[in-house]
């Protein structure tokens, strides 16, 4: 982060160009998400000798994760509202408003609908992780109740394209140090140095909110 202020101060023509690192590491990360969901998904559920105890392991989770990220929502909501982190920040008009995409007002039938995959190579491509979610799970039932000789070479690829992707996600964190460089290099190259003071006041913003989450909801 040092490192790369100090190119962005000293280099702002070069900086503004380093953003396409940031945006290949981002890309990378999202390589991760579905097939290390739907690995991990297909082993917990197919590799469970008890569907009904996986079923009711199932709703409990779903309640509690509803519940802790409402909370966390709210905390994040408050903590943000009084740090203000980013008010007062000018951003150079460098996107052209033509080529934003309106986005259609949904109803309620849409949204329920928009959970379920059609198309899961779609899904995957369009980065639509609740449909991926969905698809892995009644995919993982299914496996789990099909015959031995058909579901433990399946269980064995999950596995293994499990591992396979921690790996993955092991590789390219070692890529994340370059990636915050050319970040803070073009954000000093592209706003000036005082979007310094505003970026670590976001950070700043996020820790103390993690640390009330953590104290607050978690540990009781």
């Amino acid at each position: 982060m040092i490192l790369g202020a100090e190119f962005g101060y000293d280099l702002p023509q070069i900086a503004v160009k380093m953003q396409v690192v940031s945006m290949i590491f981002l890309r990378l990360i999202k390589t991760i998400i579905a097939p290390l969901i739907f690995a991990t998904l297909v082993v917990g559920i197919a590799g469970h000798s008890n569907l009904k105890q996986v079923g009711r392991m199932g709703w409990k989770s779903l309640v509690y994760f509803e519940i802790v990220s409402t909370i966390a929502l709210f905390i994040g909501l408050l903590a943000i509202n009084i740090s203000k982190a980013g008010v007062g920040v000018n951003v150079p008009d460098v996107v052209n408003q033509a080529e934003v995409p309106s986005v259609p007002v949904q109803t309620g039938t849409d949204i329920i609908l928009h959970v379920f995959p059609e198309n899961i190579a779609k899904s995957i491509y369009e980065g639509q992780v609740l449909q991926i979610v969905v698809f892995s799970i009644i995919f993982g039932i299914a496996v789990a109740m099909i015959k031995d000789k058909y579901k433990i070479p399946m269980l064995r690829f999950t596995e293994s394209l499990a591992e396979a992707m921690f790996k993955f996600t092991q590789l390219v964190m070692y890529f994340a140090p370059f990636a915050v460089f050319a970040a803070i290099a073009y954000s000093i190259g592209h706003m000036g140095l005082d979007i310094l003071f505003n970026l670590f006041k976001l950070l700043a913003t996020l820790y103390v909110s993690l640390v009330i989450f953590l104290l607050v909801v978690l540990l009781l």
